[in-house]
């Protein structure tokens, strides 16, 4: 009786763990690799019957493997996409649309997840989000008496800002903002334009001219911004937290790092002009559309995008910030608790006003051109007006048009 009973259990017990799913990950990095294996030991207790494989890979190769491994009809049955990468794989009907059941109304920002829709449908659930905000440093803003940002700010008051805070002759600059694809297709949102590349290249407008002008002048008219020789190989935030930029356009990524300044400083949403704009990155997780493993597979991305427990430890150990909307307020609670920076709300009001870059296929080759250009301009060697005339031309020769 007692070997029966033993019989039983230990077949029982094989039985709950006969699902085993791959989970392929870029967002889990050395760093939280213990965060990552504490929660799958939450996934798995909460559904014995599943079992999680982990696999991660750098982030430079990731994307070429996963592209390999589904070609080669070995995908795994989940794993992380980030925004820029989604529609090349969604495009290629490489990912099982999702059921509205596993993303409920109010969990997820708005933004946040119809970002991974397409074709009207939802193809992955977001796991995390950042945003690009306007740091300040309120020393300098006090130095120079200036008021400090608020959100009804404009173009015309940074650089009003930057001019009274700017000071070359003690390495002390108004201002620093990238002059590159990811800062411009969002300044030229800002500008009433914006970059297309569907069916009709849309590069070299009025607009993005004022956008551009915008980025470049500061440098190379208004001066508020160091040049390549006045950074001396010093990255901007590093200038940030040395005390020498008034402000900085940045991601929100940036808290930690500025935490031990030796200055006041905090964040504003990001000025705009003819209307606010602002950066949006996020990660996302997919189901393969190849997996046997499906309706495990969706609990593990439901899990990993909405659960509480998720949410408390990617907040607790700065791993990303999950992407669930300000209804979820006590899951984020924490995080509107920490000291630095004050106005930590900044970082979801900016929300509202996310908008994403124009993604195709060919997405490095566009971004190439597009940088390539940005830097002529940014270093005089072609004008604003002619860096977007030959963007225009090359991009449309890249996608054919």
């Amino acid at each position: 009786m007692k070997k029966l009973l033993t019989l039983a259990l230990l077949t029982a017990t094989s039985a709950l763990a006969q699902t085993t799913l791959t989970y392929s990950s870029f967002t889990t990095d050395a760093t939280h690799l213990d965060d990552m294996k504490a929660l799958i030991a939450a996934f798995e207790k909460e559904n014995p019957d599943v079992k999680v494989n982990l696999v991660t890979a750098p982030f430079d190769s990731y994307f070429t493997k996963l592209q390999t491994d589904i070609a080669a009809g070995s995908a795994p049955d989940v794993f992380d996409l980030n925004y820029e990468n989604f529609v090349t794989f969604a495009s290629k009907n490489a990912l099982r649309p999702l059921a509205a059941s596993l993303a409920p109304a109010n969990t997820f920002y708005p933004a946040a997840l119809n970002a991974f829709k397409y074709g009207g449908k939802q193809y992955a659930l977001p796991i995390s989000f950042s945003t690009v905000v306007l740091f300040y440093n309120k020393d300098l803003f006090d130095k120079a008496g200036v008021k400090y940002p608020t959100a009804s700010w404009k173009w015309a008051d940074v650089l009003a800002a930057a001019q009274k805070i700017n000071n070359p002759t003690a390495r002390v600059y108004g201002i620093h903002q990238p002059i590159q694809f990811w800062e411009f297709y969002k300044v030229a949102q800002q500008a009433g334009g914006g970059l297309k590349v569907g069916d009709k290249v849309e590069i070299d407008t009025p607009a993005n001219r004022t956008a551009l002008h915008y980025l470049v002048d500061k440098v190379r008219v208004q001066k508020v911004m160091p040049d390549a020789a006045q950074m001396s190989g010093v990255a901007s935030e590093d200038m940030f937290l040395n005390g020498q930029l008034g402000m900085l356009v940045s991601g929100v990524w940036m808290f930690d790092k500025f935490s031990p300044a030796k200055f006041k400083w905090d964040i504003a949403v990001e000025p705009g002009n003819a209307r606010k704009a602002t950066h949006f990155f996020s990660n996302a997780v997919a189901v393969s559309a190849t997996s046997k493993n499906a309706a495990a597979a969706e609990k593990w991305a439901k899990f990993l995008s909405s659960s509480p427990t998720v949410a408390a430890r990617r907040i607790a150990s700065n791993w990303e910030l999950p992407a669930l909307s300000l209804s979820q307020r006590t899951l984020i609670a924490p995080y509107l608790a920490r000291p630095l920076p004050s106005n930590r709300e900044a970082v979801f009001d900016s929300l509202q006003y996310a908008v994403t870059p124009p993604v195709v296929d060919q997405q490095s080759q566009l971004q190439d051109i597009v940088n390539q250009e940005l830097e002529a301009a940014s270093l005089g060697t072609k004008t604003v007006e002619q860096a977007l005339a030959s963007a225009q031309q090359r991009v449309q020769a890249l996608l054919g048009k």
